[in-house]
């Protein structure tokens, strides 16, 4: 099982603006790979590095993408957004059996659901989604897909406020369970890419017990 420490960035504004927190995770480098293969018939592999930290009321991430093959179509809120170009953040605050799948696909569309396992996760309110705030290199218009070399990043700001099943008050010393995926389910070439290994049969994000472990130093 992997481990990561995840340190604040503090910041002179109480709510940073989105270019400042995307150069600070820029400053601060690269904090996780995801680089996990973990079934043979997707032996596709792009390159995923995610820089992570947090501040007083939320939850950094910037991920960065060099892939071959990039879609983003998805542009509503709780669409597949899988099935595009797509990268994943689940993760269980608490030892409750509660996780959150957060989705983003390269122009910020997200899916945010709920639950315990796949067969009850439930898709959020999108209001409550409204307020993760998004940084993409991409812009926010529909991409048909693209065959290539193509670079791109997306930093997200993920409020303390929208794990709603918890009430999380600070991060500093908190331990939560979760793993970072990169997907893209209907790319001509579909990949399925990890942080912490999974060791199902079959490519399945939906694997708590599977969960690497975060710690807020």
């Amino acid at each position: 099982m992997k481990i990561a420490e995840i340190k604040k960035i503090d910041f002179d504004s109480v709510l940073p603006g989105m270019e400042e927190i995307s150069s600070r995770l820029d400053d601060q480098g690269v904090t996780l790979h995801i680089d996990t293969l973990n079934w043979k018939d997707f032996s596709y592999k792009p390159q995923v590095d995610l820089s992570i930290a947090y501040g007083d009321n939320e939850i950094f991430l910037k991920y960065y993408i060099k892939e071959n093959y990039f879609k983003a179509e998805k542009t509503e809120t709780n669409q597949m957004v899988c099935e595009d170009s797509c990268v994943e953040f689940f993760v269980s605050p608490e030892d409750d059996g509660i996780y959150y799948n957060f989705e983003f696909n390269g122009i910020g569309t997200s899916l945010l659901g709920t639950g315990t396992g796949r067969d009850n996760s439930t898709r959020t309110n999108p209001g409550i989604i409204k307020k993760i705030r998004r940084l993409t290199s991409v812009g926010d218009k529909p991409v048909s897909e693209k065959e290539g070399e193509f670079e791109w990043t997306i930093t997200l700001a993920i409020p303390l406020e929208v794990f709603f099943h918890h009430k999380i008050k600070e991060l500093k010393g908190k331990t939560f369970r979760a793993n970072f995926y990169k997907c893209g389910d209907m790319l001509k070439v579909p990949h399925y890419v990890t942080w912490n290994p999974v060791g199902t049969e079959n490519p399945d994000y939906h694997q708590p017990r599977y969960f690497g472990v975060l710690k807020f130093v």
